[in-house]
């Protein structure tokens, strides 16, 4: 059936009135835009165990619903993208292309490509020239060999092979990165350096080729050569332009859109919108892609500043979610894999594919080797800037409206960029496998650094703890922590603050990977200038200059599936005995002025996700781990160096069990500063009647979110009395009459523990996770759980049902010990004392016998 085009209508009457939804333009296109998005987010699904980055996902999903899958059967395409529908689906996509552009224009930062030296210079170079030079052979073994290709201009087909054999797609390299933790590397970091340039490189090379192109096949041989000279010479004018004149006035525009002039932010931000379409208008205009106009203009715009955050946030999940699949959509509407038919045409499919791969990865492993880069790296190099992704389906996609490439050739160059986007995962993980591994001389626990420094009394101990952060939030209270170990003259106190950012597929996560490595790799950078990182300095700038607390800081990139492997990495590689994570709740009390100044409780959840990142962290841990749960303990921060006053007053409980012995040892630290008072609670178990021993077995049906879990290897549980009761000695006999020692028989223990909890008489409760557990402590694990990851005694002080009145901040410690590394949930079965010993022989329960 033949549609006039000009006699569709935007929406129909109702199904009501008879008539079809399908049959109008709107309808259409909602049914078109939910197929698209819910097909590409189902491959992400699939796609996601093999570490693929979404666009691989999206490119297969146009594909899947094009003419090469689903568009076989001609009812299907006939009904859901009848030819009729192109201009509007393209139309819409085209919007979301323009925006994405601007985006990418955005992620850009000019200075950091000019700050990225000649090693990044010379690969882009070397990766961009020699499949380049490789293309143009392509393009002339297809041209003798594909039928119609030699009606196209013989400049303008060289320079679109050229440009798609050379391009590296800087945002889809950035992802892949960050999945393979290779950010913090220096092959990271040379790959992003030479990806950037290569990136600025190709959009020049395509206003080229757009530039040359002019109409294709169609007009290419009336063409004269002076309107390529005019269009080329229009394009120079219109960056230099947009450059000298728009770039001062933009960075104006993000001067008054600063933090204190919020009330001006939309109107600016609605002109910076509008700059967009016309920038694209103007290129358009010009004869060159109205893409080109949108990427210059989001060049001009400064990457410092809020402005350029402020513009991401506003577009950035619309165009990337809705509108940007419906450009991969469009893009497998034209790409008919059928049209590859043959010996020949599945040669020259190899062929491209051959050349493409070789010409990017031999050209940057030789000029990464002549750059004294080592073998394995160099190669990585090399695979990781093969990397094609959406910028090549850009460039397809243009060179085919322009009728440059056939049906055919379209077809190959799309399926050659699938496949090398899809192959680099893989081939980096073969290749490139950075050396990690822990020393032997890293002290794991703090207990062992007791040890140390009991041998020899001259040597000057180095505490070297891993402070995470989710955000300025965080620092006061983790600042007050750190500071409370800062001991004695005969230790050191070695700090890395750890910036946990989460990497989505928003382009502000490339803006975070550009902004830190601004000053360069790895992210350890004594000269970072971020917001929060000054707040944080400013904070430990009294206690760096007394020579006793050194401070380096660190941004983790990652996604939060994968940020524990992050946290665990330079926990080992920076040797570290402790790592303090957030929780992932977070109290503050506010004040109602409008209600006589009374005060209420506000809890910040950062969200079930965070949660999952510290369980993970927690589970893999190469040393101790401390959550801290903040309610408020950095406020009003004290100045810890005056003697005579009291800033902190801390109390550790404890039960017993390796857990509540690193809670001491965190004490012992801590007793030592002047301005810290400790204060020990031990709970002590009463004489009992016989007959209520019990054992703790496994129930393997218990999740661990809410089901506390215990350690299930086999331990003696006479001798962790006799450790515990030793690490009390040792603790008073060394701390003396600095520390209050208290101790509680064992009444009702989650009524004295909130006791404490709710007591204004301590900042801050430090206590054991428990995973081998004291008597008290076993008799709690078939309590509900809400955050079952602190263990019975956290979890009681930052329950909800037990928390409302909680005032004091709490710590919760997992010693490390490679002999309780496996845990899981039990249950509790009672068992008379002449069973004990016969049903304590299996691995996975846990013998609690009452104190005799």
């Amino acid at each position: 059936m033949t549609v006039n085009v000009t006699s569709i209508k935007t929406s129909s009457n109702g199904i009501w009135q008879g008539d079809n939804p399908l049959d109008y333009a709107f309808p259409l296109l909602i049914v078109q835009t939910v197929l698209v998005l819910v097909v590409s987010r189902s491959l992400a699904l699939l796609f996601k165990p093999l570490r693929q980055p979404k666009v691989i996902a999206e490119i297969v999903g146009g594909i899947l619903l094009g003419p090469s899958a689903l568009g076989r059967n001609t009812n299907y395409l006939h009904r859901i993208f009848p030819s009729w529908s192109t201009p509007t689906l393209e139309s819409v996509a085209s919007i979301g292309l323009l925006f994405f552009l601007f985006l990418v224009g955005l992620e850009l930062d000019l200075n950091s490509i000019r700050r990225s030296g000649k090693k990044a210079f010379s690969i882009a170079a070397f990766g961009i020239s020699v499949p380049f030079v490789c293309g143009i052979g392509v393009a002339i073994v297809l041209r003798k060999t594909v039928d119609g290709s030699d009606k196209v201009g013989f400049g303008q087909f060289l320079v679109f092979m050229g440009v798609a054999l050379s391009i590296t797609a800087f945002p889809v390299l950035a992802r892949i990165l960050a999945e393979l933790k290779l950010l913090t590397t220096r092959v990271g970091e040379t790959a992003m350096a030479a990806a950037a340039f290569n990136d600025l490189a190709a959009w020049i090379l395509l206003a080229l080729a757009i530039a040359l192109a002019g109409s294709g096949a169609d007009g290419g041989k009336s063409k004269s050569p002076l309107v390529s000279i005019w269009v080329l010479l229009s394009g120079v004018a219109f960056v230099a332009f947009m450059m000298l004149v728009i770039g001062p006035v933009m960075k104006r525009v993000a001067q008054r859109c600063s933090a204190e002039n919020e009330a001006v932010n939309e109107v600016y931000i609605c002109i910076t919108l509008a700059g967009v379409m016309v920038s694209g208008f103007i290129t358009d205009f010009i004869g060159i892609h109205s893409i080109f106009g949108a990427f210059v203009f989001g060049l001009t715009i400064p990457k410092t500043g809020n402005f350029a955050e402020r513009l991401i946030e506003r577009i950035e999940d619309f165009v990337l979610g809705l509108l940007l699949p419906l450009y991969f959509a469009s893009s497998g509407l034209k790409t008919d894999v059928t049209k590859i038919s043959g010996g020949k045409a599945w040669g020259l499919l190899v062929l491209v594919i051959s050349t493409a791969c070789a010409g990017k990865i031999l050209g940057t492993f030789v000029v990464a080797m002549m750059c004294r880069i080592p073998v394995r790296e160099s190669i990585t190099l090399g695979v990781l800037m093969n990397t094609k992704g959406l910028v090549e389906l850009i460039v397809l996609n243009i060179g085919k409206e322009k009728k440059v490439l056939n049906d055919e050739i379209f077809a190959i160059l799309v399926l050659m960029a699938l496949f090398t986007t899809f192959i680099t995962t893989p081939l980096v993980m073969a290749i490139y496998k950075p050396a990690r591994g822990i020393t032997d001389k890293t002290i794991r626990k703090l207990g062992d650094m007791s040890t140390h420094s009991s041998k020899d009394k001259n040597v000057v101990e180095t505490l070297r703890v891993l402070a995470c952060i989710h955000g300025p939030t965080n620092i006061p209270a983790i600042i007050n922590l750190i500071e409370s170990t800062r001991s004695t003259k005969n230790s050191l106190l070695k700090v890395f603050i750890m910036h946990l950012v989460e990497l989505t597929e928003r382009s502000s996560s490339i803006i975070m990977v550009q902004r830190a490595r601004k000053n360069g790799f790895p992210f350890f950078n004594r000269f970072n200038r971020d917001e929060w990182y000054n707040r944080l300095a400013g904070a430990f700038q009294a206690y760096s200059q007394l020579g006793r607390v050194m401070v380096r800081s660190t941004t983790a990139i990652s996604s939060l599936s994968t940020m524990h492997e992050d946290v665990c990495h330079v926990a080992e590689e920076k040797r570290v005995t402790m790592i303090i994570l957030p929780f992932h709740k977070h109290w503050r009390r506010e004040v109602d002025e409008e209600n006589d100044n009374e005060s209420h409780e506000v809890i910040e959840n950062a969200g079930h996700e965070w949660r999952g990142v510290n369980q993970r962290v927690l589970k893999n841990a190469p040393c101790s781990v401390g959550v801290l749960v903040d309610r408020g303990y950095g406020h009003g921060l004290k100045n810890l160096g005056s003697e005579g006053t009291v800033a902190q007053r801390i109390c550790i409980v404890f039960f017993g069990g390796p857990d509540d012995r690193e809670a001491l040892e965190l004490g012992k630290k801590m007793a030592e500063h002047p301005a810290v008072e400790v204060t020990v609670v031990r709970f002590v178990e009463q004489d009992a009647e016989s007959g209520n021993n019990f054992v703790l077995r496994q129930s393997p049906g218990k999740s661990t979110d809410d089901s506390y879990s215990f350690a299930i290897a086999k331990m003696n549980r006479q001798k962790e009395l006799e450790l515990d009761e030793m690490a009390i000695e040792v603790f008073r006999s060394k701390c003396g009459e600095k520390v209050k020692y208290i101790e509680k028989g064992s009444g009702n223990v989650v009524e004295e523990v909130v006791a404490l909890g709710e007591s204004v008489d301590y900042d801050l409760l430090i206590v054991g996770k428990g995973r081998f557990p004291s008597t008290m402590v076993a008799e709690l694990a078939e309590r509900p759980a809400e955050h079952a990851e602190l263990g019975p005694i956290g979890d009681i002080l930052t329950s909800s049902t037990t928390g409302h009145k909680m005032v004091s901040s709490v710590l919760v410690l997992q010693q490390h010990d490679v002999a309780i590394t496996e845990d899981a949930p039990m249950y509790k079965v009672k068992v008379h004392d002449e069973n004990v010993a016969e049903v304590s022989s299996g691995r996975h329960e846990i013998t609690i016998a009452n104190a005799v």
